[in-house]
């Protein structure tokens, strides 16, 4: 694929809208969707690189109440002809038709590989990728499970949406006393995932959510590591314009919070 001249890819993930209370979340929400307004006239495509929201489940009739804002915004940039790609992450991996049907975002559910300018790209959300871990992935596979979906549906949305959001909160305040820390090399665990994807496939750039951290990390072989950071403290994203990649934040006082290696 070719990106058009004067044109840029843009990747961001980790809004968390929701969290951690509705103000704080419309605050964030109303500033992400401005955010967008200012991006439009240069996207190529634009990639949401998992967990929009908090939580997310789509009942067969039943999606979460609010995020008008954003789903408007996304709706009105797909209905202009701005292509919208979205990866599923571990807070909103319940998804099943809505994006696709209401917003012509197509939705992706495990990493992707993409091609701009003959570059190679890895993106995904990242959660359950790496080695340790052991606990979530088991998880993972069954929230996955489609039987378990399926009996989750059965709940009322008042009591399953309810349940969703106290045990999101709470994974979140476990994993929070680490998200801004780099771990060093060795212990950043998407880092030893992408070693391991370049012993036997080339990659240019890795773009990963999930982490909550901002890091541009240089890889064996020129590769490159990015972690799109997150909109709750950050406001980071990057952007492939053919022949650069930058990570930034909208918030340009913030800049110096990305770790770079």
């Amino acid at each position: 694929m070719q990106i058009p001249p004067g044109k840029k890819i843009v990747f961001l993930s980790d809004f968390h809208l929701g969290a951690p209370d509705h103000a704080i979340s419309l605050a964030r929400e109303k500033h992400i969707v401005r955010w967008l307004e200012t991006i439009r006239h240069d996207a190529a495509e634009i990639f949401i690189v998992g967990d929009l929201f908090d939580f997310w489940y789509e009942y067969r009739t039943v999606v979460p109440k609010g995020f008008v804002r954003i789903l408007g915004k996304l709706a009105e940039l797909t209905d202009s002809g701005i292509p919208i790609r979205f990866f599923t992450g571990n807070h909103d991996m319940w998804m099943k038709g809505y994006f696709e049907q209401e917003l012509n975002i197509p939705v992706y559910h495990e990493p992707q590989y993409f091609e701009w300018g003959g570059r190679r790209f890895l993106i995904g959300h990242g959660d359950g990728l790496g080695p340790g871990d052991h606990g979530y992935k088991f998880l993972k596979k069954i929230f996955r499970n489609p039987f378990c979906r399926w009996l989750f549906g059965l709940l009322p949305p008042a009591i399953g949406v309810g349940l969703a959001n106290y045990f999101s909160r709470s994974s979140r305040a476990v994993t929070g006393q680490v998200d801004d820390q780099f771990l060093g090399e060795d212990k950043e665990w998407l880092i030893c995932y992408c070693k391991e994807v370049l012993r036997t496939t080339p990659v240019d750039y890795f773009i990963f959510g999930h982490r909550h951290l901002p890091i541009d990390f240089s890889l064996p072989g020129g590769s490159r590591y990015i972690n799109l950071g997150d909109w709750i403290r950050y406001d980071t994203y990057a952007e492939f314009d053919g022949l650069q990649l930058s990570l930034l934040s909208a918030s340009k006082d913030k800049e110096n919070k990305i770790v770079r290696k």
